[in-house]
């Protein structure tokens, strides 16, 4: 009986201790893996505002789940996605004419025929990981960005605000660079 005894405080030891290390692997599994979305922002920091890179990241459902290509997937989807919206709102503005009508066309242009298809031809490019093929889209990725606000006579004024075209705009040119960043970002650490 009297080696009972003294067994229950060892295998009571031994259960808290594997008990106490157990949570604390967990603990530091979850720490270990991070927050993926906040460890891509901070990054390409020097090249976008954080706020509105995770802001952006995390609208997107599975952006938690994947890694920094995973981002910039998602990054070039939503910068797309965005030039596709300011290509319209342009389209309506110039159909309904005004002051900004010539402004408008060629923002329509600008997204419709160059950066909306660059962005998603580097995102094809950046899926298959052929870097140097998706890093030949950057500039003109973000040429409409840069071109419409041009267009606009450079911060579009109050019709370009009015038709909402000045955050669309904007809102793509962040995105853009979002996404050329991470894909700086993901090619440079690939390359190793």
């Amino acid at each position: 009986m009297a080696a009972s005894s003294s067994f229950s405080p060892r295998v009571l030891f031994v259960v808290v201790f594997l008990v106490v290390a157990v949570a604390n692997l967990a603990g530091g599994a979850r720490s270990g893996a991070g927050d993926t979305v906040s460890d891509s922002c901070d990054a390409i920091r020097d090249f976008v505002d954080v706020a509105f890179c995770e802001t952006a990241l995390r609208s997107s459902s599975g952006a938690a789940a994947t890694d920094r290509h995973g981002h910039l997937l998602i990054a070039a989807d939503l910068a797309a996605k965005r030039g596709d919206s300011a290509r319209s709102t342009a389209a309506a503005a110039a159909a309904a004419g005004g002051e900004m009508r010539d402004g408008m066309e060629a923002c329509e242009m600008l997204y419709g025929s160059s950066s909306v298809p660059a962005v998603r031809m580097m995102r094809r490019y950046a899926a298959a990981r052929r870097w140097e093929a998706a890093r030949s889209l950057m500039w003109l990725s973000s040429q409409a960005g840069i071109g419409c606000a041009a267009a606009l006579g450079g911060d579009g004024g109050a019709a370009a605000a009015a038709t909402g075209m000045d955050k669309e705009n904007e809102d793509f040119r962040k995105l853009a660079a979002m996404a050329t960043a991470l894909l700086n970002s993901v090619a440079v650490g690939s390359s190793g």
